[in-house]
Protein backbone atom coordinates (compact mmCIF):
# COMPACT_ATOMS: atom_id res chain seq x y z
CA UNK A 1 0.00 0.00 0.00
CA UNK A 2 1.39 3.31 -0.26
CA UNK A 3 1.54 5.62 2.71
CA UNK A 4 3.09 8.95 3.72
CA UNK A 5 5.80 7.78 6.44
CA UNK A 6 7.90 9.82 8.37
CA UNK A 7 11.47 8.19 8.81
CA UNK A 8 13.08 11.26 11.27
CA UNK A 9 11.78 14.32 12.64
CA UNK A 10 11.75 17.90 10.15
CA UNK A 11 9.41 19.85 8.43
CA UNK A 12 6.94 18.96 5.59
CA UNK A 13 9.83 17.46 3.50
CA UNK A 14 10.29 14.32 5.46
CA UNK A 15 6.81 13.06 4.85
CA UNK A 16 7.86 10.95 2.08
CA UNK A 17 4.88 8.70 -0.32
CA UNK A 18 6.24 5.05 -0.01
CA UNK A 19 5.30 1.74 -0.92
CA UNK A 20 4.65 -0.66 2.64
CA UNK A 21 3.38 -3.71 3.32
CA UNK A 22 -0.52 -3.24 4.10
CA UNK A 23 -1.15 -4.33 7.82
CA UNK A 24 -3.22 -7.34 8.78
CA UNK A 25 -5.99 -7.33 11.32
CA UNK A 26 -5.59 -9.64 14.38
CA UNK A 27 -8.55 -10.54 16.86
CA UNK A 28 -9.73 -7.00 18.13
CA UNK A 29 -8.52 -5.28 15.35
CA UNK A 30 -10.22 -3.59 12.00
CA UNK A 31 -8.42 -2.83 8.94
CA UNK A 32 -10.01 0.26 7.73
CA UNK A 33 -9.77 1.16 3.57
CA UNK A 34 -9.03 4.63 4.28
CA UNK A 35 -10.84 7.28 2.45
CA UNK A 36 -10.29 10.36 3.61
CA UNK A 37 -7.56 11.43 6.88
CA UNK A 38 -8.21 14.64 9.03
CA UNK A 39 -5.30 16.92 9.40
CA UNK A 40 -4.31 18.03 13.31
CA UNK A 41 -2.27 20.26 14.74
CA UNK A 42 -0.54 17.04 16.88
CA UNK A 43 0.27 15.62 13.69
CA UNK A 44 2.51 18.68 13.42
CA UNK A 45 3.94 18.51 16.77
CA UNK A 46 4.83 15.05 15.89
CA UNK A 47 6.25 15.19 12.72
CA UNK A 48 8.60 18.03 14.44
CA UNK A 49 9.73 16.05 16.79
CA UNK A 50 7.94 17.40 19.86
CA UNK A 51 6.50 13.75 20.79
CA UNK A 52 8.99 12.27 22.63
CA UNK A 53 6.69 8.99 23.02
CA UNK A 54 6.80 8.54 19.30
CA UNK A 55 8.89 6.73 17.68
CA UNK A 56 10.28 7.09 14.04
CA UNK A 57 9.41 5.35 11.22
CA UNK A 58 5.77 6.28 11.92
CA UNK A 59 3.12 6.82 9.64
CA UNK A 60 0.95 9.96 11.00
CA UNK A 61 -2.66 10.83 10.89
CA UNK A 62 -5.32 10.63 14.73
CA UNK A 63 -8.31 10.28 12.90
CA UNK A 64 -9.56 8.66 9.42
CA UNK A 65 -12.84 7.99 7.58
CA UNK A 66 -13.41 4.96 5.22
CA UNK A 67 -14.67 1.58 5.00
CA UNK A 68 -13.94 -2.03 6.53
CA UNK A 69 -11.73 -4.37 5.17
CA UNK A 70 -11.33 -6.68 7.48
CA UNK A 71 -12.73 -7.10 11.12
CA UNK A 72 -11.59 -10.51 12.38
CA UNK A 73 -14.09 -11.39 15.88
CA UNK A 74 -16.22 -8.21 15.31
CA UNK A 75 -19.70 -7.62 13.88
CA UNK A 76 -18.67 -4.93 11.75
CA UNK A 77 -19.16 -6.03 7.67
CA UNK A 78 -16.91 -5.09 5.06
CA UNK A 79 -17.80 -2.02 2.88
CA UNK A 80 -19.36 -0.86 6.24
CA UNK A 81 -18.30 2.99 6.60
CA UNK A 82 -16.79 4.14 9.73
CA UNK A 83 -14.22 6.59 11.35
CA UNK A 84 -11.60 5.56 13.39
CA UNK A 85 -10.14 8.25 15.96
CA UNK A 86 -7.09 8.04 18.47
CA UNK A 87 -6.84 5.41 20.85
CA UNK A 88 -2.84 5.57 19.67
CA UNK A 89 -3.47 6.23 16.00
CA UNK A 90 -0.23 7.52 14.46
CA UNK A 91 1.68 7.85 17.79
CA UNK A 92 2.27 4.56 19.28
CA UNK A 93 0.78 2.33 16.01
CA UNK A 94 1.08 3.60 12.50
CA UNK A 95 -2.45 6.02 11.46
CA UNK A 96 -4.50 7.28 9.05
CA UNK A 97 -1.82 8.84 6.09
CA UNK A 98 -2.46 5.56 4.13
CA UNK A 99 -4.26 3.32 1.80
CA UNK A 100 -5.20 1.61 4.80
CA UNK A 101 -5.23 2.00 8.96
CA UNK A 102 -5.12 -1.27 10.78
CA UNK A 103 -6.41 0.05 14.48
CA UNK A 104 -8.66 -0.99 17.92
CA UNK A 105 -11.77 -2.10 17.21
CA UNK A 106 -12.57 0.06 20.36
CA UNK A 107 -11.63 3.21 18.33
CA UNK A 108 -13.82 2.45 15.55
CA UNK A 109 -16.86 4.13 14.94
CA UNK A 110 -19.69 2.50 12.63
CA UNK A 111 -20.99 5.53 10.28
CA UNK A 112 -24.51 5.99 8.81
CA UNK A 113 -24.16 9.15 6.18
CA UNK A 114 -24.92 10.99 3.03
CA UNK A 115 -21.39 13.09 3.08
CA UNK A 116 -19.06 12.87 0.94
CA UNK A 117 -15.66 11.14 2.24
CA UNK A 118 -13.81 14.94 2.34
CA UNK A 119 -15.95 16.52 4.02
CA UNK A 120 -16.62 13.33 6.54
CA UNK A 121 -12.40 13.29 7.14
CA UNK A 122 -12.95 16.70 8.65
CA UNK A 123 -15.62 16.06 11.29
CA UNK A 124 -15.15 12.91 13.85
CA UNK A 125 -11.86 14.60 16.17
CA UNK A 126 -13.33 18.13 15.80
CA UNK A 127 -16.64 16.96 16.88
CA UNK A 128 -15.96 14.79 19.45
CA UNK A 129 -13.87 17.56 21.05
CA UNK A 130 -16.86 19.77 20.95
CA UNK A 131 -19.12 17.40 22.07
CA UNK A 132 -16.86 16.13 24.99
CA UNK A 133 -16.00 20.21 25.85
CA UNK A 134 -20.14 20.59 25.95
CA UNK A 135 -20.72 17.09 28.09
CA UNK A 136 -18.04 17.27 30.74
CA UNK A 137 -17.66 21.33 30.71
CA UNK A 138 -21.22 22.35 31.39
CA UNK A 139 -24.65 21.01 31.66
CA UNK A 140 -26.18 21.77 29.01
CA UNK A 141 -29.68 20.63 30.52
CA UNK A 142 -29.13 24.01 32.97
CA UNK A 143 -27.21 26.37 30.77
CA UNK A 144 -28.41 29.15 30.02
CA UNK A 145 -26.14 30.38 26.98
CA UNK A 146 -23.31 30.07 25.59
CA UNK A 147 -19.96 32.15 24.83
CA UNK A 148 -17.68 30.70 22.15
CA UNK A 149 -14.25 32.44 21.85
CA UNK A 150 -12.75 31.63 18.87
CA UNK A 151 -15.80 30.23 17.06
CA UNK A 152 -14.50 30.48 13.32
CA UNK A 153 -11.81 27.42 14.74
CA UNK A 154 -13.02 24.09 13.59
CA UNK A 155 -13.83 23.59 17.48
CA UNK A 156 -15.34 26.63 17.43
CA UNK A 157 -17.62 25.49 14.85
CA UNK A 158 -18.67 21.84 15.92
CA UNK A 159 -19.36 24.16 18.93
CA UNK A 160 -22.29 26.22 17.70
CA UNK A 161 -23.60 23.45 15.89
CA UNK A 162 -23.63 21.20 18.35
CA UNK A 163 -25.19 23.96 20.76
CA UNK A 164 -27.61 25.19 18.45
CA UNK A 165 -28.78 21.39 18.53
CA UNK A 166 -29.27 21.42 22.20
CA UNK A 167 -31.51 24.52 21.50
CA UNK A 168 -28.33 26.94 23.50
CA UNK A 169 -28.54 30.68 22.75
CA UNK A 170 -24.78 31.24 21.20
CA UNK A 171 -22.74 34.23 21.23
CA UNK A 172 -19.59 33.84 19.06
CA UNK A 173 -16.43 36.16 18.92
CA UNK A 174 -14.14 36.84 16.39
CA UNK A 175 -11.15 39.54 16.24
CA UNK A 176 -11.68 39.37 12.66
CA UNK A 177 -15.33 41.38 11.67
CA UNK A 178 -15.02 39.95 7.98
CA UNK A 179 -15.96 36.67 9.71
CA UNK A 180 -18.38 37.79 12.03
CA UNK A 181 -21.33 36.79 8.90
CA UNK A 182 -19.89 33.11 8.77
CA UNK A 183 -20.54 32.84 12.50
CA UNK A 184 -24.16 33.77 12.49
CA UNK A 185 -24.62 32.07 9.46
CA UNK A 186 -23.45 28.56 10.84
CA UNK A 187 -25.96 29.45 13.77
CA UNK A 188 -24.57 31.89 16.17
CA UNK A 189 -27.04 33.92 17.91
CA UNK A 190 -24.59 36.93 17.98
CA UNK A 191 -21.14 37.75 16.68
CA UNK A 192 -19.09 39.64 18.68
CA UNK A 193 -16.19 41.63 17.63
CA UNK A 194 -12.92 39.98 20.50
CA UNK A 195 -11.03 43.16 21.28
CA UNK A 196 -9.79 41.72 24.33
CA UNK A 197 -12.65 43.35 26.49
CA UNK A 198 -15.76 41.04 25.59
CA UNK A 199 -17.42 40.98 28.66
CA UNK A 200 -19.58 44.60 28.49
CA UNK A 201 -21.08 43.13 25.12
CA UNK A 202 -22.17 39.63 26.31
CA UNK A 203 -23.60 41.05 29.49
CA UNK A 204 -25.55 43.55 27.00
CA UNK A 205 -26.92 40.72 25.18
CA UNK A 206 -27.56 38.05 27.59
CA UNK A 207 -28.15 39.92 31.14
CA UNK A 208 -27.31 38.04 33.61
Amino acid sequence: MKAIVIEKAGGPEVLEIKDIPTPRPGPGQVLVRVKAAGLNHSEAVTRQGFSPSVKFPRVLGIECVGVVEEAPGSDLRKGQAVAAVMGGMGRAFDGGYAEFACVPATQVLPLTTKLDWATLGAIPETFLIAHRILRDGLDVKTAASLVVRGGTSSIGMALITMAKEWHLPVIATTRNPAKAAALRENGADHAVIDNGKIQEEVHRLFPG
